[in-house]
């Protein structure tokens, strides 16, 4: 997705006062959806994701950015939160994760472990007692494993 989108979608949440977590562009099929994440100091409600919703609308209906028909849906992070920014990394060390990588290691583009570090322009798992590195800008798509006790 565009680094101009990104930032006015991020512009419009930010001015709403919420938290702008990330958004992907995903093309299943016939049409598109642009998912936009979301938080809040104490979390967000539908109401919240609502409001969000009309403001962004707006704006892109303005702006046409997207080509071709799309839904816009804007959500919380949930529990299996997505991580898109280097900071989200920093800040989710020690929590198990999910990456999908658009160049394999190995012949491998799926990897689940234990987040150990961001170092320079890479992040360290740690999966099935190995360290793997894995480049920052391979990295497809990443979210937190959540550890859903029951």
């Amino acid at each position: 997705m565009e680094d101009t989108l990104r930032d006015r979608l991020a512009t419009v949440v930010n001015t709403m006062g919420y938290e702008f977590v990330g958004c992907e562009l995903v093309r299943p099929g016939t049409g598109s959806v642009l998912r936009v994440y979301i938080d809040g100091e104490s979390g967000v409600t539908l109401n919240d994701c609502s409001k969000v919703s009309r403001q962004i609308s707006a704006m892109l209906d303005v702006e046409d950015p997207i080509q071709g028909k799309y839904t816009l849906e804007v959500s919380s992070p949930g529990l299996d939160r997505p991580l898109f920014e280097r900071a989200h990394y920093q800040k989710y060390v020690g929590s198990r994760v999910k990456v999908r990588l658009s160049v394999p290691i190995d012949d491998r583009r799926n990897f689940a472990g234990v987040l150990l570090r961001v170092e320079g322009d890479d992040i360290h798992l740690l999966v099935d007692q190995e360290e793997v590195v894995v480049p920052f800008s391979d990295i497809e798509k990443a979210k937190i494993i959540a550890d859903v006790v029951g």
